[in-house]
């Protein structure tokens, strides 16, 4: 019961999150859109398409998570939590398509003539753009890392790379529109050059955060020293002498424990098997994040298969 509460409030806590993604972003592509036309401003208006797209990978996670909290079926005995590792490739990829996009933009730009000044209100919605995208990199990147959640994570650091655009997006406003007050036309260019560094840290980020995703889809185990804890809970159950291997495979935010135990060889099968259900009930509730344990029981003094 326990567990099961503690899974239906991440869940909530991470859609939650989701729709905050997608409602701001809709919010901030609209105002920087309406704002950059009537402005005349190339990178507010640039700036609105990353917020846009940003709504995709918003609604990537919020799919994932969905489909990570539908229980274990005949196909997936094991549950569904690798949803969650797929939808973070998913945004890992839009985000590096986006930062192909910006670079394409930006070196465009730096071949167009660009004569006119935008307006002063750009600078405004730029800034405002960056304290809410901030905003909500900090909140759904400390609640992905308190909930153990790979997309939730990626999908905070693709509004940490709208910052970083919308900053480059202030740096050419700003210096275009200074460049009009002081007379010095090619401040105007500013804008594109800070596109280009923004854009090959996002594609750099994104290629970082995909890559740690695929690591977490390939079934792969926690390091010894992450399991260690389990290792110590699992010797604790009494009638258990030692731990012949444990591995935690992860799968999302949960761990599948396979765990080899070794009893007295004098027990019979039935008291041998009362340990080991032990043992998974042990491991199940006082480690949140274990969803389930397969358990082989060996006689002590046999290294059993």
């Amino acid at each position: 019961m326990k567990q099961t509460d503690h899974h239906s409030k991440r869940f909530k806590q991470g859609e939650i999150a989701a729709w905050v993604g997608i409602i701001g972003n809709i919010a901030l592509a609209v105002i920087k859109m309406i704002v950059g036309t009537i402005g005349n401003s190339r990178a507010l208006v640039a700036d609105a398409v990353h917020s846009a797209s940003d709504v995709v990978g918003s609604l990537a996670v919020l799919v994932g998570l969905r489909a990570a909290k539908l229980p274990p079926d005949d196909d997936h005995p094991y549950g569904h939590g690798k949803a969650e590792s797929i939808a973070a490739i998913v945004v890992a990829v839009i985000l590096f398509v986006v930062g192909v996009q910006m670079a394409y933009g930006s070196v465009q730009m730096l071949f167009e003539p660009l004569t006119t000044s935008p307006s002063q209100i750009a600078i405004y919605v730029a800034l405002l753009s960056i304290i809410l995208k901030e905003a909500m990199f900090q909140y759904k990147y400390r609640l992905g890392k308190k909930i153990k959640s790979d997309a939730l994570i990626v999908n905070a650091w693709e509004h940490r790379s709208d910052v970083y655009s919308s900053f480059a997006a202030l740096i050419g406003i700003g210096g275009a529109v200074l460049g009009g007050y002081i007379g010095i036309p090619w401040m105007v260019y500013l804008d594109p050059i800070a596109g280009v560094v923004v854009s090959i840290l996002v594609m750099t980020m994104a290629w970082k955060l995909g890559k740690e995703s695929i690591h977490n889809t390939l079934d792969h185990v926690l390091h010894k020293e992450d399991a260690e804890e389990l290792l110590h809970t699992a010797q604790q159950v009494a009638g258990v002498e030692y731990v012949d291997e444990l591995f935690a495979r992860e799968h999302g935010h949960y761990v599948i424990v396979d765990v080899k135990i070794a009893v007295d060889p004098t027990l019979t099968v039935e008291e041998g098997h009362t340990i080991g259900k032990n043992v998974k009930a042990t491991l199940m509730e006082k480690h949140d994040h274990v969803y389930n344990v397969l358990i082989h029981v060996n006689p002590s003094g046999v290294n059993g298969a």
